[in-house]
């Protein structure tokens, strides 16, 4: 029992983190992780998942932002619209390798469903991404990185 409640735990915080909540999943991961009692790549894989979902609603709400532009407490100038429009022609889906960072991944999910960036892409992008973090996480935590030697 205790172990399904600590996936869905985990899944639960990885999906408020990639929105606008104040979550972090990596401490989360990291935790379970240092039981030592859970297999490895199903917390990476209950992670990731959660943590690509959040961001297919920041994609899903991005999408139907921009129809809510001329409301007056729509929170972009349509000025600022076009700038992020602009920024996200400019590096196009690319950017969204990003989409793991602090402060810049969560609104540049929104950007993407903003631009129409196709579902498949957002998502395969994603989830490279997220997935990519959550592992390089994982073996620090778990010392799978060679020490470097010092001469």
């Amino acid at each position: 029992m205790w172990e399904l409640t600590s996936y869905a735990g985990l899944f639960l915080i990885a999906l408020g983190a990639a929105t606008v909540l104040p979550l972090q999943s990596e401490f989360a991961l990291v935790a379970l992780l240092l039981q030592d009692h859970y297999p490895v790549a199903l917390l990476l894989l209950v992670a990731t998942t959660g943590n690509v979902l959040g961001a297919i609603l920041n994609w899903v709400l991005g999408r139907y932002l921009e129809r809510l532009q001329h409301k007056r407490w729509f929170p972009l100038k349509p000025g600022q619209l076009h700038r992020a429009q602009a920024v996200y022609h400019r590096w196009g889906y690319w950017s969204l390798l990003m989409s793991w960072a602090p402060f810049i991944g969560d609104p540049l999910t929104i950007v993407a469903g903003l631009m129409r960036e196709p579902l498949w892409r957002f998502t395969l992008i994603v989830t490279l991404a997220k997935g990519a973090r959550y592992l390089l996480l994982a073996a620090a935590t778990l010392g799978w990185m060679p020490a470097e030697t010092v001469s």
